[in-house]
């Protein structure tokens, strides 16, 4: 809407010099002419002084038609200039709003973060050829915003990993900020202060969901300034789509996380349970499972109330995924009954790493002032299991065989057994 207004004052502007210089060119014209017939006319009827002044006359009108002339033919090339000055500006106007419309459209296929950042990138190299840029996108605490991607940055700019809200003027005000590579410039503390750069929130639904900066990669100021219009485009733009991304993860979260512990639900559990299953299987090596649960815990909630038993599963969560490699996935399979899954481990080594998740909880008994154990049930595909459904039935009989000894320890599910192979049919000589 700024821009089509901006054209049409132009327009109007554009028209009313038009008719003013027809107007002027067509009253001189009449001028010169009546002028001429004049001086014509006098040098018949007049003798002596009078025809010489009649011939100076005719003379100054032939000069001053020159000078008429000269002054509409530049007057006319001016708005020659003018009028593809205009032309060209619109032009790349209009380009710019189908470049941000092209923008909009292929945001919404975006997935990720870094998805966005690729497709501002590219629009942004074509709109923006004399600034590089860089995008940041706060993290799920929201007490920093890491750096999603870069380009175009000039060498003397290196855009940081992370940086802190407090220290950028542009999120504590909310609006565009510009950094001058001047002494009495105002300047966040995360600035480099070789380049200028502007940077410009992206807010959206209220929110603010990351930072854009553009850096000139002159050096000056010259680009940056120019770019603020399209600078806010593009982070208004943009912004929308971090908004759905961080929607979308909020509501893939929930749908495949336990809410109280953070841990993976028993939906995501059973799927990766069995995807694990498979590739073990596919590759012949051994995942491995360990059943946990929590001694006593019905006692526990009833004598120190349910507030301290979800703060017991909330820590006991934390050490287990403290514990466990990337790939491992720890699960919440229900109640106080937890689930890690060790893809590529064998059953001895899920062993030891269950001594340890022991421990580790044993541990927490002096930090909540209360008696906190667990019993835990090992078992493994390719040597005490044969299927996903068999490696949580031998884990979970595994674990009843701990709570039978009493408690607190580690039982290893028996081996599965191997069926004897049939015998070869030879064929007789």
């Amino acid at each position: 809407m700024e821009i089509a207004a901006q054209l049409d004052a132009r327009s109007e502007t554009t028209l009313g010099r038009e008719r003013r210089v027809f107007h002027l060119t067509r009253f001189a014209i009449y001028g010169l002419q009546v002028c001429a017939l004049a001086g014509v006319a006098s040098a018949f009827y007049f003798e002596g002084l009078s025809r010489l002044t009649s011939l100076v006359a005719t003379l100054v009108v032939l000069v001053a038609g020159i000078v008429i002339n000269f002054v509409v033919d530049y007057l006319r090339r001016a708005q020659m200039v003018h009028h593809r000055r205009l032309l060209n500006d619109s032009a790349r106007s209009q380009w710019q709003i189908e470049q941000l419309f092209a923008l909009t459209d292929t945001l919404q296929s975006a997935d990720t973060n870094q998805d966005a950042a690729n497709v501002l990138k590219s629009v942004s190299r074509r709109l923006l050829p004399g600034c590089g840029g860089a995008l940041y996108v706060f993290n799920n605490s929201r007490d920093r915003l890491d750096l999603v991607d870069s380009w175009s940055m000039p060498a003397e700019y290196i855009p940081a990993e992370s940086l802190t809200p407090a220290n950028c003027w542009a999120l504590k005000r909310g609006k565009d900020h510009l950094n001058e590579p001047h002494p009495e410039a105002l300047c966040c503390s995360h600035y480099i202060g070789e380049v200028a750069s502007i940077e410009v929130p992206m807010l959206a639904r209220g929110s603010v969901y990351g930072l854009l900066v553009l850096t000139d990669r002159d050096g000056e100021c010259a680009n940056v300034e120019k770019a603020q219009r399209i600078a806010r485009a593009l982070a208004d733009t943009t912004s929308l789509a971090l908004s759905n991304i961080s929607l979308r993860e909020q509501l893939r979260t929930q749908s495949l996380r336990d809410p109280m512990t953070g841990l993976y639900n028993r939906r995501y559990m059973e799927d990766a349970l069995e995807r694990f299953a498979t590739m073990a299987r596919r590759k012949d090596q051994s995942t491995a499972a360990v059943m946990i649960d929590l001694d006593n815990f019905k006692a526990l909630n009833d004598e120190h109330g349910h507030a301290k038993g979800d703060a017991v599963l909330k820590d006991v969560a934390t050490q287990l995924v403290g514990l466990v490699r990337p790939s491992d996935i720890v699960c919440r399979y229900g109640g106080e009954e937890l689930l890690v899954i060790l893809p590529e481990c064998s059953i001895g080594e899920a062993k030891e790493r269950a001594e340890q998740m022991r421990v580790r909880i044993k541990a927490l008994s002096e930090i909540h002032a209360c008696e906190i154990s667990a019993s835990f049930g090992v078992s493994a595909i390719g040597e005490t299991a044969e299927t996903a459904m068999e490696l949580l039935s031998t884990s979970d009989n595994a674990l009843y065989a701990a709570k039978a000894d009493g408690k607190d320890r580690v039982r290893v599910a028996p081996p599965v057994s191997k069926q004897s192979a049939s015998p070869k049919l030879v064929a007789n000589a």
